[in-house]
């Protein structure tokens, strides 16, 4: 590397975290089932299971399974957050198998996709939800608790019919894999070992004090890798995890309310949940002491009456989940800004380099690189790794390779990173990171279409919204709200498009490239025509908070929240708007039940006349 005179003078964009320390994973939690059999270690609802009976649960999946599945075998995962969940996870790494989380329901042809192309040696799960491959080979039960709110009534481990074995290298060491969003259609699988785990691991107990007579969440989506952070380091440090209820993740109001119920002490949340959290005054009686968010840009800052300190969160699946995290002691003055994402954590080196690679100076933008201890050990595609875990710059000490982010960031004087958006076209939306090619792959498997477009707008509420502009095969064209439901199995929820367009032909810029920024032009000029009015005030206030919300300004009385493109983040941020306009406190549950935005409108005003009755 060159560096002239005038770079020679200025401090380069490169930060290095404190030394880390090297931590166990499955040990730990073995020494705290021998040292402290009794203490809870997972509470669901008025259910529970102490150290020693997870550790003697995991045993017996364990053993069921030795004989079929290998040390750095592929174990593909299909539970929700339950006993059975973190029972198989524990048994999984007493196997020394690579634990691969994929969620409740991740999609028929989503999961089918997966099982062809990475053939792990099994899944586990409900039967009726596994792919037709797996429900025609070799199926055995497992002996698993059905207790809790998401159990499932049978968990089996089905063995593909004529399975011979992964279809991937999987690197040695492989502690657990996580999936992430490709551009062929097809997700990215990141492998990451335990020393990268063990580490980050070592570190969140470290910041937030996780120990015996804790309660931490066991809230994240089980397909999202910061799952495996709140679920291991619970289990390491000898706390108890306490399972969240489904309605927490629609409600900000009932997230806070079985805060205080469940006594949680620490927790994680999605950058889409926690804003609306931090957007209320903070709940008084609460026993939180520490709230890490992450998984999108935070755009505000906790008030001074939030009494938790709050960590701003930052890092990629590539990077073991965390790398950098700015923290917001509580009662204190943060400003109205966007918070930053902070500094490197311990053992992870940070640098922010121009297009060749190379350092820029502090104060000036550019890509974000990684390194240190908390890299994976690549994806499960060596050619792709090879494109995105690179060299170190020679500037570079204690770590001889670096993984390409994307991220466009600053790093300022004083080594803390602001984030200032992607270099490419993946966006988040609610938190997860979407490639719009894998959007438009899973349209372009549909035989009705020709060609399809994935663009990202503004919502107003924040983060973006996905759009997909589609080409007909034919002159006969199909319904929207039908290419909708095709994609659905394909893809994660926060990956479906809020909307389809159907479109002639696609329009081009100067380099023959579809010209993404006129299909966004024209949607707005579509989106400029009003549609019908309510016929009461709540039905305009509900209309307006929902037309914002959505980013659709042609929404109606008769239209429906959620085919209008709602998810659990706008639901979410509509039952705060109405209690902010009416003091009326309505569930998702009742909510996303009403046919239309005009019988939600209704609902508004009944529980209005209730309540006035009531006082």
């Amino acid at each position: 590397m060159t560096l002239n005179r005038e770079t020679m003078m200025e401090p380069l964009s490169i930060e290095y975290g404190r030394p880390h320390q090297d931590g166990a994973v499955l040990d730990l939690f073995t020494t705290w089932a021998h040292r402290t059999p009794d203490a809870p270690a997972l509470i669901d609802g008025d259910h529970a299971w102490s150290y020693a009976e997870l550790d003697r649960l995991a045993d017996t999946v364990a053993d069921a399974l030795r004989v079929r599945v290998r040390p750095g075998d592929l174990v593909g995962v299909c539970l929700d957050h339950s006993a059975a969940l973190v029972a198989v996870t524990l048994a999984t790494a007493k196997l020394g198998a690579v634990h691969l989380p994929l969620g409740p329901r991740p999609g028929e042809r989503r999961l089918q996709a997966v099982a062809e192309q990475l053939r792990p040696a099994c899944l586990i799960g409900d039967p009726a939800l596994l792919p037709t491959g797996h429900q025609a080979g070799d199926q055995l039960k497992l002996a698993l608790p059905t207790e809790g709110a998401n159990a499932a009534a049978t968990v089996i481990a089905a063995f593909a019919d004529g399975s011979g074995g992964s279809a991937v290298e999987i690197p040695k060491g492989t502690h657990y894999a996580v999936l992430t969003s490709g551009s062929t259609g097809t997700p990215k699988a990141v492998a990451v070992g335990e020393p990268a785990l063990g580490a980050l691991l070592h570190w969140y107990r470290d910041l937030t004090g996780l120990g015996p007579g804790e309660r931490h969440s066991l809230l994240i989506g089980v397909a999202f890798d910061p799952h495996l952070q709140e679920l291991w380091a619970t289990l390491t440090s000898g706390a108890a995890l306490s399972v969240a209820p489904d309605a927490v993740r629609w409600d900000a109001g009932a997230l806070t309310d079985w805060w205080r119920e469940a006594g949680i002490t620490v927790t994680v949340l999605p950058t889409p949940l926690a804003e609306p959290v931090l957007d209320r005054p903070w709940p008084a009686g609460l026993a939180m002491r520490h709230l890490t968010i992450g998984g999108d840009r935070l755009r505000r800052a906790p008030g001074p009456d939030v009494t938790a300190t709050v960590h701003n969160a930052y890092g990629p699946a590539e990077a073991t989940v965390a790398t950098t995290v700015h923290t917001m002691a509580p009662g204190g003055d943060h400003g109205t800004a966007a918070p930053p994402i902070g500094l490197p954590i311990p053992g992870a080196v940070v640098l922010v380099t121009d297009e060749d690679g190379r350092p820029v100076p502090r104060g000036q933008a550019g890509e974000l690189r990684i390194g240190g201890r908390g890299l994976a050990a690549g994806y499960l595609d060596p050619e792709l790794t090879a494109r995105r875990f690179v060299g170190a710059p020679e500037a570079v000490e204690g770590s001889d390779r670096v993984y390409r982010t994307g991220d466009r960031v600053l790093m300022r004087a004083d080594g803390v990173l602001e984030f200032l958006g992607r270099l490419d076209d993946q966006v988040k939306v609610s938190g997860v990171r979407i490639e719009p090619a894998e959007v438009e792959a899973a349209f372009e498997r549909d035989e009705r279409v020709r060609r399809a477009v994935v663009a990202a707008a503004p919502a107003a509420a924040g983060g973006y919204r996905l759009l997909a502009f589609v080409q007909a095969a034919s002159t006969e064209l199909p319904e929207a709200a039908g290419l909708i439901e095709a994609v659905r199995p394909w893809l994660p929820e926060q990956a479906v498009p809020s909307v389809v367009r159907l479109v002639d032909a696609f329009p081009l810029d100067a380099n023959g490239k579809v010209d993404r920024a006129a299909l966004l032009a024209a949607e707005s000029l579509e989106n400029g025509v009003r549609a019908e009015e309510g016929a009461t005030d709540t039905e305009r206030t509900v209309l307006r908070l929902s037309r914002d919300l959505l980013g659709r300004a042609d929404l109606g009385p008769h239209d429906n929240f959620l085919e209008a493109g709602g998810n659990s983040l706008a639901a979410a941020r509509l039952l705060a708007a109405l209690e902010d306009a009416y003091d009326v406190r309505l569930r998702a549950a009742a909510l996303l039940r009403q046919p239309d935005l005009r019988a939600v409108a209704r609902l508004v005003d009944e529980r209005r006349t209730g309540a006035g009755a009531t006082a």
